[in-house]
């Protein structure tokens, strides 16, 4: 597959019908350059924030253990420049446009990846609690703040796998080998986004002999009204309750946030 053929102009948040139907074959969509200079430029210091200060850590450990942490102080949409992004209204109009008028916000990781950094295995984020159908779409938005190069990891994905029924690790045992039909993507410019159905196999491929730079990754998922999402974050509903307080969706995305798409939370076995 031609990856030229599914880039966006930067900044265009409307789709053709052959871009549409490109998303819904592939499950996947490169913007290259999507993101303004001037937002880039306000995340990567709350990425190194977030990571430098532990709150990425302490995040986590909420998630663990969240019978001993509690309700982390400060999640990712409580910084500023995090928020808008979430809410970025060209983002906004292209995942209405794959996934239709409603759809809510499920949760948002950010990160920067050291160069030493393992890779990840083949993988999917398609939050199901049994994988037993892809009625309803979910649609994971991977920000690459500092774009790729070449020397740096790259996300190899695997075109058309959002329409398999599969645990979320079916192909983990591979880990990030090379696959049949998979594209790969290591080249691309700062603030970058690649769409991706949350039901796609992808994974991170590290390359341990290039000491690179570290990569500024930032994501968010979303995901479409019509049925009940598990959460991932057992504090969810005062993540939401956040992100209201914060009027982070406008009048026009009143849904974005509401606590009605969700089912209640299970830690995870």
């Amino acid at each position: 597959m031609s990856v030229q053929t599914l880039h966006i102009p930067r900044q265009q948040s409307r789709l053709d019908d052959e871009r549409r139907a490109q998303f819904e074959r592939s499950g996947f969509l490169v913007l290259p350059g999507f993101l303004p200079a001037d937002l880039v430029a306000r995340l990567k210091p709350e990425v190194d924030r977030w990571v430098d200060t532990g709150l990425r850590a302490r995040s986590i450990a909420a998630v663990l253990a969240p019978e001993t942490h509690g309700v982390p102080e400060v999640m990712e949409l409580d910084l500023p420049a995090h928020g808008e992004l979430l809410a970025h209204q060209p983002l906004l109009r292209i995942i209405e446009q794959l996934m239709g008028p409603r759809f809510a916000f499920h949760h948002m990781h950010s990160d920067r990846h050291a160069p030493d950094l393992p890779g990840k295995p083949w993988h999917h984020d398609y939050e199901q609690r049994v994988q037993s159908e892809r009625t309803y779409s979910m649609v994971h938005t991977l920000h690459y703040l500092d774009g790729m190069d070449p020397d740096m990891a790259g996300l190899a994905l695997l075109p058309g796998s959002h329409r398999e029924i599969a645990e979320k690790d079916a192909r983990g045992h591979l880990g990030t080998e090379e696959l049949p039909g998979e594209v790969y993507l290591e080249d691309l410019p700062p603030g970058s986004t690649v769409l991706v159905h949350s039901a796609l196999f992808h994974a991170r491929r590290a390359k341990p002999d290039y000491p690179g730079r570290p990569r500024y990754f930032v994501d968010a998922s979303y995901c479409q009204a019509g049925t009940l999402w598990p959460p991932v974050k057992p504090y969810w509903r005062e993540m939401l309750a956040r992100a209201r307080h914060r009027r982070l969706g406008g009048p026009e995305w009143p849904d974005l946030f509401s606590e009605r798409h969700f089912s209640d939370y299970v830690k995870p076995e």
